[in-house]
Parts: structure tokens; C-alpha cells; sequence
């Protein structure tokens, strides 16, 4: 089952639920749009609905996951700086050649630039991202041995890397917790209520406010696979949505469920998600793509 119809599933399986107290429904069925309502709940009930939201997403995303391919942490932090205003996509079918000629820090920091940039042409801004990533790969050297440093503070020093890119690292590669407030994240957190704060620092804060430190990194995930699948920036699919009773933006995009699955976005390459180098763990033992799990049919 492809990781569309398997999303289209759990979308169904989650939107017949009932909406519960805090989602009123039309004769239809379909939520009606509830901002004046939530505009005024409880810090309590902001708390309930925002968690009930991630439990739901993590139904619809069992699997969510970094969609970087990446082998290591020297690796991510790079991928990530090459993501900025790309697709990781794009991101994982320049990085193979990347990392086949500069494999360590010390490679990448003593590569001509010229060089650097013609394979990283693809990803767009290459002059810019080919300073940034070198210039980290230089202070690696010089400052953490050629290790890349599992601390937030000193992730941040590092050229090209921000806050953003530090919790994808630290989350990913570490498996120490950070909220990833990527343009998906900040557009889903507001579109839910769940802060009307528009700096990504006062956004990591009040978000992370409503959750367990232990459930930062797979909220990232979860935000945003949504965000690049079903809730777009322009037209979001609110017919397909599998939280729609949740959501006080609901009816901003095409409620129609049938219209809506037609909005439905998925990159092909690879699977699950965009990667090109899954995990053995999604493979099968014939080395094909696994379903995602709990995947029937």
C-alpha cells in the first residue's frame, strides 16, 4: 500500500470519530469552522486539544520521521543547511555525490569552493550554502576536534546553522528533544490556535509549553509531514483532513472530501516519505519498501 492510500485511511478512519464537545458538526457531518470558540477556551482545554492533535497525527503518521537521508551527525547538519528554501528531495539526490567526495569535516573544509559549488547547484543558493557549509565543516575542525557537538549552544555558533537546524540535529541525531519551528510548523501552530506568536523563538516557546519535553522531537515530525501533505500554505485539503473536528481553521481550504484528496501532496522519492536511502528497518526482507506500520491490505 503506498503511503498515499495508507494516509487516505487512517484520514478516514480518524474523521469518522465522533468530534466530541469541542467540535460542533453541520447536518452534513462535516465540522463547522469554531474560532470564535476557540479563541476562548481554557488554557486547560488549549492543552487537551493541542495533545489530542498530535495523538491523532501520530495515528496518521506512524512512521513520521527527519525526510534528510543522512548517516551520521555530520551528515544531517549539513543536509539541513541545504535544505533551506529547497525540497529534501532535491537535498537527497545532491547529497550522495556531496558526501562520496567529502566524506569528514576535514574533506569538506579543505575543498575548493568552486567545486563545492557545482555539486550543490541543484539545491539553489549554492554560493551562499557552499560558504555556509564549509565554513561549519572549518569550524568543526578548529573548535570541536571534527565532531559535531551534541549542545544547542554550541550547534548555534556553527555557520548556517540556527535554531531550527540545531533541534534537527540534536533531535535526530542525539535523540535530544527540540521543537523544529520550520514555515510547515509556524503555519499549523497559528492555523490551530495553538499561539498567535509569529517569531519562531516565541513560537518554540509557547508551543512547547503545551507538551512534554519527551514529545518535542516527534511532534516536529508529525507537524510537519502534515503540513507538506495535507495542510498546505494556499489551499489546504480540509475535506481530507483526519483533525478537522480539532481545527478552528477548518474551512479555510476545500472541504469537499473528494476535491480535497485530489489536493493531497506526495513527493516520489522513496518511501516512506521523500527519503532515497530509507532505513533497513522500513525495508522488507526482500529489500523492498515495509507498509508503514500497522498497515493492512
Amino acid at each position: 500500500m503506498g503511503e498515499g492510500e495508507q494516509t487516505a485511511r487512517k484520514t478516514a478512519k480518524v474523521t469518522k470519530k465522533a468530534p466530541g464537545k469541542d467540535a460542533a458538526a453541520t447536518a452534513s457531518g462535516q465540522p463547522r469552522r469554531t474560532t470564535a470558540v476557540r479563541k476562548a477556551e481554557s488554557r486547560t482545554a488549549l492543552v487537551r486539544r493541542a495533545r489530542r492533535i498530535n495523538r491523532e497525527l501520530a495515528e496518521v503518521y506512524p512512521y513520521a520521521h527527519p525526510e534528510l537521508d543522512f548517516e551520521n551527525p555530520f551528515q544531517l547538519v549539513v543536509a539541513t543547511v541545504l535544505s533551506a528554501q529547497t525540497t529534501d528531495l532535491r537535498v537527497n539526490q545532491t547529497t550522495p555525490a556531496l558526501f562520496a567526495k567529502y566524506p569528514t569535516p576535514e574533506d569538506l573544509a579543505a575543498a575548493d569552493p568552486e567545486e563545492v559549488e557545482e555539486i550543490l547547484r541543484p539545491c539553489g543558493f549554492f554560493r551562499a550554502k557552499t560558504r555556509s557549509v564549509t565554513g561549519l565543516s572549518k569550524a568543526l575542525v578548529e573548535r570541536f576536534g571534527g565532531e559535531v557537538p551534541g549542545k544547542l549552544e554550541d550547534l548555534v555558533t556553527l555557520p548556517g546553522v540556527g535554531r531550527k537546524t540545531a533541534f534537527v540535529v540534536l533531535g535526530n541525531a542525539f535523540g535530544r528533544p527540540g521543537i523544529t519551528v520550520d514555515t510547515h510548523f509556524q503555519r499549523l501552530v497559528r492555523r490551530w490556535q495553538w499561539t498567535e506568536e509569529t517569531d519562531p523563538d516565541k513560537i518554540e516557546a509557547a508551543v512547547g509549553a503545551l507538551f512534554p519535553k519527551s514529545d518535542w522531537t516527534d511532534l516536529s515530525h508529525h507537524v510537519i509531514w502534515h503540513g507538506r501533505r495535507i495542510c498546505h500554505a494556499r489551499k489546504p485539503a480540509c475535506g481530507a483532513c483526519p483533525i478537522a473536528p480539532l481545527c478552528p481553521a477548518y474551512g479555510e481550504g476545500e472541504t469537499d472530501p473528494e476535491k480535497a484528496q485530489k489536493l493531497l501532496k506526495y513527493e516520489k522519492g522513496g518511501f516512506p516519505g521523500q527519503r532515497l536511502n530509507p532505513p533497513q528497518a522500513y525495508l522488507d526482507a526482500g529489500g523492498r519498501p515495509a507498509p508503514p506500520l500497522g498497515a493492512t491490505g
